[in-house]
């Protein structure tokens, strides 16, 4: 009896050993997914859960049974929002990876590795979650769609159907980032300053004809949730960046520059910025305060 105890013990210690091997890749599969960091830790931890749970002494590829696993947490999890929801979906930015403005750390860089900025992830929750999966998991993770098919309840042929529709809804939609940090620091600071300043022209200068802004307040801002199209509007937005500007970090943001607003060592509202063509394309606003108290702001600290 004691040697079978220290042989199961063993065989968790092991099992566990090479579940923390694989977090971080089940994480960035997770993160694409729901888009909250804080779930995609949840739907990895869940994953843990049916792996102690299970026998997997036969499994010949462990990476490719956990992933398939968090995939279906996390496709049951989207089904579930969307059911819950009575209306259309309607502004909601994604749960960002908050960074120091100095650089990622590698954790960060194997969650953000293919530039899942804040405006890539916003497509992304406008997909059905059939969609969504075929699209993460083959595109993103180059899941096959044989693996792919049984998770999501269809053939082969039609998951690639699937992914193929939301390839090009993203496509379409998803603004490629520049790659130069420096410079889209550069135009997120014009944009400021511009804003501080009240300099109509100036912002009008650094704004993509057809930017985006998104503001998401949650379900504490009463329907108060808003999307401006177009440089001439969002640029009349700029009071509401003076009021957040003076109490404003630096940060990054899903890899790119942004600022968190701080109240009483607090986050209020974080903005992140998608530049690119080095024009700013698209502004994202989290001023939820149920997911701002779930961001990590010690990461900002001196």
């Amino acid at each position: 009896m004691t040697y079978e105890h220290s042989e199961v013990r063993d065989d968790r210690a092991f099992l566990a050993a090479r579940f923390e091997e694989r977090r971080t890749h089940l994480q960035a599969v997770a993160y694409r997914m729901l888009g909250s960091l804080s779930e995609a830790e949840d739907a990895v931890q869940e994953a843990w859960f049916r792996l102690d749970r299970s026998s997997t002494r036969e499994v010949e590829n462990l990476g490719g049974w956990l992933t398939t696993v968090v995939a279906r947490v996390c496709l049951d999890q989207l089904r579930i929002r969307r059911a819950r929801r009575e209306e259309p979906l309607g502004v909601r930015v994604p749960e960002p990876i908050l960074s120091p403005p100095e650089g990622l750390d590698p954790e960060q860089e194997v969650l953000l590795a293919d530039s899942v900025g804040l405006a890539l992830l916003v497509v992304l929750e406008q997909l059905a979650p059939a969609e969504r999966l075929s699209f993460v998991l083959h595109d993103m993770f180059g899941v096959p769609f044989e693996e792919i098919a049984p998770i999501v309840e269809r053939t082969p042929a039609a998951a690639r159907q699937l992914a193929s529709r939301a390839r090009r809804r993203v496509q379409g939609a998803a603004p490629v980032p520049d790659t130069d940090l420096t410079r889209q620091r550069e135009v997120m600071g014009a944009f400021l300053s511009a804003s501080r300043n009240g300099n109509f022209e100036e912002l009008l200068a650094v704004l993509d004809p057809e930017v985006v802004l998104r503001v998401d307040l949650g379900e504490a801002g009463g329907g108060a949730s808003r999307l401006v199209r177009g440089a001439a509007a969002v640029a009349r937005q700029a009071l509401t960046f003076q009021r957040l500007s003076p109490s404003a970090r630096p940060a990054l943001v899903n890899g790119s520059p942004g600022v968190v607003s701080m109240r009483e060592g607090k986050p209020v509202a974080l903005m992140g910025f998608t530049v690119s063509g080095g024009r700013i394309v698209a502004i994202d606003v989290l001023a939820d305060p149920a997911r701002l108290e779930r961001l990590d702001v010690t990461v900002l600290e001196d």
